[in-house]
C-alpha cells in the first residue's frame, strides 16, 4: 500500500443515520432482529446441506457457499451499524476501516459471481440434463466457487489499496454507517481520477458481466421450459428459476443503484437505505426464498421436525416414568 498522509489519520467518525433518538431505538431493534434471523437462517442452510446426503449436489454446494458469503459480508457491516445506534461518537480506527472495507468488498463481489454461477448451473441442469453430471463435475464446481472467491479478493484488494493510500483532509467524518468507497473518497484531497477509473473498470464490469450471464442463462432456461411436454416438469423448473431471479433482481438492483449512479449529496441518505437493504434484508430473504420454495430442503426440514417431536416425546415419557 502506497504511503501518504492517510497514515496520519488514526480513526474515522461514522455519522450513521441522521434520525431522532426514538427512531434510532426502533431501528436498532428491527435491524438486530433481522440480523439474528439471517444468521440463524444461513447457518441453518449450511448445516442442513452439510449433514444431509440428499443435498450433496452442485446446486446445494453453491447455495451453501452463498449462505457463507452472506454471513461474512453482512457481519462486516451490521455489528458496527448497530453500534452506531447506541453511541454518539461512533468511531472506527483507520485499520478497522481498512479491514471492514476489504471484507465487505471481497464477499459482496464473490456474491455477485456465485449468483451468476448458480444461474449457469440451472441452465446446464435444465437445458442439458443428460450432460449435467459430466459438465458440472465435482472438480468443476469447486473450481467455480474458488474462482468467485479469487475474483472477490482481487477486486477488494485493488480497491482497498488505492482507496486507503490517498491523502485525507482534516475532516474524519464518513457520511455513512460503514466504511464504503464513495464516502471515503469524499474525504480525500488527493487526485481520485484513478479511483474513478477503477470503479468503472471493476465495479461496473463485475455487475454487468455477471448480470448479463444471468440474463442470458435464464433466457435459454425459459425457452427450454416452454418446450417441456410435462406440466409438472415446467412447474418445478420455473419455481427454481423464479426463486433465483427474485434474489438476483433484488441484489443486483440494489447494488446498481448504489454504485452505477453519479454520487451526490442528495443521494447519500438514499444510499444508506440501499446499503441496509443489500447488507441486511437480502441475506435474510435468501434462506427463506431458497428453502421455502425448494422441495428437497422442505423434506429435510420435515424430517428434522419429526425427529425433534419424537425426541421430545421420549424425554417426556422418561420423565413421567421416573
Amino acid at each position: 500500500m502506497a504511503q501518504g498522509n492517510s497514515t496520519e489519520v488514526s480513526e474515522f467518525h461514522l455519522l450513521g443515520f441522521g434520525v431522532q433518538q426514538e427512531f434510532q431505538h426502533v431501528l436498532f431493534i428491527v435491524l438486530f432482529l433481522i440480523y439474528v434471523t439471517y444468521l440463524v437462517g444461513n447457518v441453518g442452510i449450511i448445516l442442513i446441506i452439510k449433514t444431509d446426503s440428499r443435498l450433496q449436489t452442485p446446486m446445494y454446494f453453491f447455495l451453501q457457499n452463498l449462505a457463507f458469503v452472506d454471513i461474512c459480508y453482512t457481519s462486516a457491516l451490521t455489528p458496527k451499524m448497530l453500534q452506531s445506534f447506541t453511541e454518539e461518537n461512533n468511531l472506527i480506527s483507520f485499520w478497522g476501516c481498512v479491514i471492514q472495507f476489504l471484507v465487505y468488498a471481497t464477499f459482496a463481489t464473490s456474491d455477485c459471481y456465485l449468483l451468476a454461477i448458480m444461474a449457469m448451473d440451472r441452465y446446464v441442469a435444465i437445458c442439458k440434463p443428460l450432460q449435467y453430471p459430466m459438465i458440472m463435475s465435482q472438480t468443476v464446481y469447486i473450481q467455480l466457487v474458488a474462482g468467485s472467491y479469487i475474483m472477490g479478493s482481487i477486486n477488494a484488494s485493488v480497491h482497498t489499496s488505492f482507496t486507503f493510500s490517498l491523502s485525507f483532509c482534516k475532516s474524519k467524518n464518513i457520511n455513512h454507517f460503514f466504511c464504503d468507497g464513495p464516502p471515503i473518497l469524499a474525504l480525500s484531497w488527493s487526485n481520485i481520477d484513478i479511483n474513478i477509473i477503477l470503479d468503472i473498470v471493476f465495479v461496473r464490469f463485475n455487475l454487468m458481466f455477471n448480470g448479463l450471464a444471468i440474463i442470458f442463462s435464464h433466457i435459454y432456461i425459459m425457452v427450454t421450459i416452454l418446450k417441456m411436454p410435462s406440466t409438472a416438469g415446467r412447474k418445478k423448473s420455473f419455481s427454481t428459476c423464479a426463486s433465483h431471479l427474485t434474489v438476483v433482481t433484488i441484489f443486483y438492483g440494489t447494488l446498481s443503484y448504489m454504485y452505477l449512479q453519479p454520487q451526490s449529496n442528495n443521494s447519500q441518505e438514499n444510499m444508506k437505505v440501499a446499503s441496509i437493504f443489500s447488507g441486511t434484508v437480502i441475506p435474510m430473504l435468501n434462506p427463506l426464498i431458497y428453502s421455502l420454495r425448494n422441495k428437497e430442503v422442505k423434506e429435510v426440514l420435515k424430517v428434522i421436525g419429526k425427529s425433534f417431536v419424537k425426541l421430545d416425546t421420549v424425554v417426556k415419557t422418561t420423565q413421567q416414568s421416573n
